[in-house]
């Protein structure tokens, strides 16, 4: 979307405190150019909202009971949903940082943020931007230099041996007979490949590996 039109920015925002979230929708009501279409106070409810709204970004909290932040985030990645999502959170934990960005968030923003930074944040991650806060940003150089930050972790050397046999265009049995294990235990890796990476199919399993440099 181009922000720049005069189109209004189509917002869902999700998260379990209601005061909070209930703040959150007003401020951003009084900001010229958005519009919230859809809300919802856990990750099961942001599902079907946000499957039914396909807003233009999406506000998710990080730390929400029974379905984290993360897992929701997964979960619409895995669905298919490609609807940019913003991380809104108090959390500055690595664990968290790291598994957002891993399940595919376009942007970390801390809820301490003015609010002229989460306007912008928005409009920049609508644009196709990525964006962390400054808070944060220094963390993930230090894992990227540190290699905790690796793609390569995603995956087991066996698990990214079989993505090496699979982008040749073999079939899981010819593949369990190169490794000289079975059709049933590639089928497993093939599973968790695709939970690790986020993606559908093996032929998106293969285009993601390839686009992280892993294969």
């Amino acid at each position: 979307m181009d922000v720049g039109m005069s189109a209004e920015i189509r917002i869902v925002v999700v998260d379990d405190h209601t005061l909070f979230r209930r703040g959150l929708v007003g401020l951003l009501v009084e900001m010229e150019g958005f519009k919230v279409i859809g809300e919802a106070s856990n990750g099961q409810d942001a599902l079907s909202v946000i499957a039914t709204q396909n807003p233009d970004i999406v506000l998710l909290d990080v730390n929400m009971p029974e379905m984290s932040g993360i897992a929701t985030l997964a979960a619409l990645r895995k669905q298919g949903v490609v609807s940019p999502v913003l991380m809104l959170t108090i959390s500055q934990h690595e664990e968290d940082l790291i598994g957002a960005i891993r399940a595919g968030a376009n942007g970390y923003l801390l809820k301490n943020a003015e609010p002229e930074t989460l306007r912008q944040t928005i409009k920049q991650v609508v644009a196709g931007n990525s964006v962390l806060a400054p808070e944060v940003t220094e963390q993930v150089f230090r894992l990227v230099r540190s290699g905790q930050f690796d793609p390569i972790n995603l995956l087991t050397g066996r698990e990214v041996e079989v993505l090496r046999y699979l982008s040749q265009g073999l079939t899981t049995a010819q593949t369990g007979s190169e490794m000289f294990i079975s059709e049933n235990t590639v089928k497993t890796h093939i599973r968790h490949i695709l939970e690790k990476l986020e993606v559908s199919n093996r032929a998106e399993a293969v285009a993601r590996a390839t686009q992280l440099g892993l294969i």
